[in-house]
């Protein structure tokens, strides 16, 4: 059975990698991006530990830069389906939230609110020279576009025409939208529309209910086996690494969403506060889902960027977005040590990410 670390070192020796990954880890410094050095595999080689295998023939691209990969996006919505696989694509089922979505958002009109902009963090040196863009980082401020997935998660709602829409990097909840155009239209208006803050747009009429969600992290795992059957491989497997590897550090991992109404009681519409209170508020619930120790494991549709299975994306309270891909079962401990615990990137595995600079911080989870 081949080895992923082995490939890896064999690719250092032969081609310079690792001076590649150190001429990044400076860059990404220079970008104000919290790195480490540390491997990104914790176990021997061949795994001492236990952690499984994918299939002999699981086949990815090991040579592209994965750094740049991914789009720059303003928010990501992950829709409640309670299932880990889906159509090729999602808005085929007329019937489902993300079909009502993308007939919504197409009659917007959306154009990236600075077209001239890149995907890339423009760094400075301490003289004042510009340094070399990092292509992959990128801030909300950068697009417009909204990203659509489905998620494993069930709905919140008793309803069942309602769903529960995790929205990013809000790191919010919002419930009881209704499987319609109309209900596209208000979870547009109320929580995703480029123009709404974190506080959120509240509307007449509207039932939609909104939380914080209640988890020191998110990990979104690319589960979408008939977009391409290895991240449907990959994604229970990542799945079960997880949450055995949160479990040995103390953490509760969860694979279904506990209702944030037991964490933090009235939604963010019922508060009867002042927008500086609510904004308060907000940040204090942040602070303690951050603290929180628990995560919450999500299956996801397609992410893009299937040849560079498996696909993981991270989500913290604090805002940031972290895409990793090439991820097997024994990069896993040293994810949820360096990246989930100590709030630290892992260049190698890299793709690009959402806010990872952090000015004046040491960690993704600083504030």
């Amino acid at each position: 059975m081949y080895s992923i670390k082995g490939i890896k070192s064999l690719h250092s020796l032969v081609f310079g990698r690792q001076d590649d990954q150190d001429n990044l880890c400076r860059t990404l410094r220079a970008s104000d991006v919290p790195v480490t050095t540390a491997d990104c595999r914790a176990c021997a080689d061949p795994c001492d530990l236990g952690h499984e295998a994918y299939p002999r023939r699981f086949d990815i691209d090991m040579d592209t830069q994965m750094l740049g990969s991914v789009k720059p996006y303003h928010r990501q919505i992950v829709i409640s389906t309670g299932k880990s696989d889906w159509g090729k694509d999602i808005t085929d089922d007329k019937q489902s939230l993300a079909a009502a979505f993308a007939e919504v958002t197409s009659s917007t009109h959306t154009h990236p609110s600075h077209p001239h902009s890149s995907n890339s963090a423009r760094p400075t040196s301490p003289s004042g020279k510009g340094v070399r863009p990092v292509t992959g980082l990128f801030s909300t401020s950068d697009s417009t576009r909204t990203s659509v997935l489905n998620g494993s998660h069930r709905s919140l709602c008793h309803e069942d025409d309602h769903e529960s829409v995790l929205v990013f990097p809000d790191y919010k909840v919002v419930t009881e939208v209704r499987r319609s155009v109309q209900g596209a239209r208000e979870l547009w208006e109320s929580a995703v529309e480029p123009s709404v803050g974190r506080e959120g747009a509240y509307l007449e009429k509207s039932c939609l209910k909104t939380w914080i969600l209640p988890y020191s992290c998110v990990i979104l795992l690319c589960s979408h086996r008939r977009r391409d059957n290895r991240c449907g491989i990959a994604a229970p497997k990542l799945e079960h690494a997880f949450i055995k590897s949160l479990e040995a550090q103390g953490w509760d991992a969860d694979t279904q969403l506990e209702h944030p109404q037991l964490t933090f009681g009235l939604p963010l519409e019922d508060l009867n506060v002042t927008p500086e209170e609510r904004h308060e508020n907000i940040q204090e619930q942040l602070k303690q889902s951050s603290e929180s120790k628990r995560a919450l494991i999500v299956k996801v549709s397609h992410v893009g960027g299937h040849k560079y299975a498996g696909n993981c994306i991270i989500y913290t309270p604090s805002g940031s977005g972290i895409w990793y891909g090439r991820v097997t079962p024994h990069d896993v401990d040293s994810i949820v040590d360096n990246t989930i615990i100590k709030g630290l990137i892992l260049p190698p595995l890299l793709r690009g990410g959402l806010n990872l600079s952090k000015p004046n911080c040491q960690t993704l989870n600083d504030w």
